[in-house]
């Protein structure tokens, strides 16, 4: 152990050593690639605004007169934006690409409209606020915004109630034409009710798109404008081929760099004297999970812990004490992963255990069909009777379809991980559920062997159709009504009742038989589950109910269960109506 615990140290200490001195030669590196491509990311995102905060780094200011660099006034000037630097009395110190109508001086109002309002005189305005030096400096960069201009002038042309109104569709394609844009019509949620020109986008806008659009354009394929319409709710949005140059590099990268490495000599001056304490510092928590999970391994789960650690790491009032407090996460986790670990080897017993009685509930529950079958055989057998050709027809059926309920309990297991796999084959068809409902039932009235069980059924007023497998739909009804005659004693009256409630189709099952307990009700959708009370019947695979509800959910449905003791129980299904049938 001892030697372990050196071997730790030491590898964590040269591990350190070695990845801090790669990573001081590698971020010097890395953070000059990395602030120039997030410098040129973030003014293409947003090119005045990105351009603007750049200038103003970049921007020389000697003796009140500022000088801007000669790769911006390249920019401007092919970009048609001009840059206005003023001083805290008002007065422009500095300009570039200026209009002539804009003045030399501005007022107090007329700086505090352009903050407000980003606009002057016609012009879009971006502003910022310098106070890097003594004395601050406001500077604004504007462009005529000749796309959105004209976007209003088309939503006051074409418009009617916030849409492209239909005379004038063709008009406003023929104007979107030379550009090669296209204008879409969002409405309140972002789904796209219009458009016009060519089709660059068709998916639908989500909440923050049109912002994102709007804050920084440049991350996009096309040029985007973007004008709402408070009114009707509407926004129309102007997409544009993308045409633009690249952006200037900055110049403050370099002071950047000088900071980095000087920041990287103190980093490397620094990483020997804390490599060895952080070597010891890591190893012995790492002993301790190694203990942990050697200990795991074993299946030991309730000896997280031994006492001499839990002294270790725990102080007397319980809270972790100060060298293991970094790793106090892991230590919960590894507590909550034994709990887990331990509860999950009592649900497998749990389980062993409840297959185990499964397999040797499915002899029982072939004993059923089986005696119905003998039954009809002996009588067949006897020749004590004559019996019409009618009736050896029904005792024929009879038996073919006991044998039927045989071969279906044995692939129910089959059947229950192909719809826990979500593999079982199936066509959903339009069908008429109050048709559908009485002819399952109609089979259990003509089933000779249940004349002493009642059979109800309660359609609705009128026709309800949804989309149903018959197959899975009827084997799922034949479970539920199954279930009300094994667990109820002879005479139990059963009721099968079809209903609408809003746009769901609803089908109860009900009897007024035993009922079911608490547990009972609450497991009954789980597999391998019999039941609880000794004096009910035990027939049924414990599959059955989980069978039906699958089957409901493979129909989009939902199936619930309520049932009082001695007084019978209600099982509720809901199903989704087709569309477009009326009340």
């Amino acid at each position: 152990m001892m030697s372990l615990r050196r071997r730790v140290a030491l590898h964590f200490s040269l591990q350190f050593i070695s990845i801090m001195v790669f990573v001081g030669i590698f971020s010097l590196v890395f953070l000059f690639v990395l602030l120039t491509h997030l410098n040129r990311e973030e003014i293409k995102q947003n090119f005045p605004a990105g351009a603007l905060e750049s200038i103003a780094i970049d921007t020389r200011i000697d003796k009140n007169k500022a000088i801007i660099s000669d790769s911006w006034k390249h920019q401007l000037k092919e970009r048609n934006l001009w840059v206005q630097v003023v001083d805290r009395k008002g007065d422009v110190i500095g300009s570039e690409n200026t209009p002539k109508l804009l003045p030399d001086s501005y007022s107090v109002n007329d700086l505090l409209q352009i903050e407000k309002t980003n606009q002057y005189e016609g012009y879009y305005v971006y502003s910022q606020v310098d106070t890097t030096f003594n004395d601050p400096y406001f500077y604004m960069l504007g462009y005529k915004n000749n796309e959105l201009e004209t976007l209003r002038h088309w939503f006051s042309l074409y418009s009617s109630n916030g849409r492209i109104s239909g005379a004038n569709l063709k008009k406003l394609e023929m104007e979107l034409k030379p550009m090669k844009g296209s204008i879409h019509v969002v409405n309140q949620e972002g789904k796209i009710i219009q458009s016009a020109g060519s089709d660059i986008m068709k998916e639908d806008y989500k909440p923050l798109d049109v912002l994102v659009r709007a804050k920084s354009p440049g991350i996009f394929d096309t040029h985007t404008t973007i004008f709402n319409d408070p009114q009707s709710g509407f926004t129309w949005i102007l997409h544009t081929p993308r045409q633009e140059a690249e952006p200037a590099s900055s110049s403050i990268l370099s002071e950047v760099m000088r900071i980095f490495m000087i920041l990287a000599a103190v980093l490397l001056t620094l990483t020997v004297g804390i490599s060895f304490w952080n070597g010891f510092r890591y190893g012995q928590p790492l002993l301790l999970f190694t203990g942990w999970l050697e200990r795991m391994g074993y299946g030991k789960y309730e000896e997280v812990l031994t006492e001499k650690e839990r002294k270790k790491v725990f102080k007397k009032n319980g809270k972790v004490r100060l060298r293991y407090k970094l790793y106090q996460e892991v230590i919960g986790a590894f507590y909550e992963m034994a709990e887990k670990l331990s509860a999950s080897d009592k649900e497998r017993d749990r389980l062993e255990k409840t297959r185990e009685e499964w397999m040797t509930g499915i002899s029982h529950d072939l004993r059923t069909p089986l005696t119905t079958i003998q039954g009809y055989a002996h009588l067949l057998e006897s020749g004590q009777y004559r019996w019409t050709e009618e009736e050896l027809l029904d005792m024929g059926k009879m038996i073919r379809e006991k044998g039927d309920y045989m071969t279906a309990l044995i692939e129910d297991f089959s059947l229950a991980f192909q719809l826990q796999n979500q593999s079982l084959p199936h066509q959903l068809k339009r069908a008429d559920l109050n048709e559908l409902v009485r002819g399952i039932i109609l089979k259990f009235v003509n089933d000779r062997t249940l004349e002493d069980i009642p059979f109800n059924f309660k359609g609705a007023d009128s026709n309800l159709y949804i989309q149903a497998d018959r197959r899975w739909f009827e084997r799922m009804l034949d479970n539920l009504i199954y279930n009300c005659i094994k667990h109820n004693p002879k005479g139990t009256s059963i009721t099968a009742s079809v209903s609408r409630q809003g746009e769901s189709a609803i089908v109860t099952i009900s009897d007024n038989g035993e009922g079911m307990d608490e547990e009972t009700v609450r497991h009954l959708f789980d597999r391998y589950f019999r039941g609880t009370s000794t004096d009910e019947q035990t027939e049924g695979a414990g599959l059955g109910m989980s069978i039906a509800r699958a089957i409901v959910e493979l129909h989009g449905g939902s199936i619930s269960v309520s049932s009082v003791k001695h007084q019978g129980t209600e099982f509720r299904l809901e199903f989704p109506m087709e569309e477009g049938q009326s009340n």
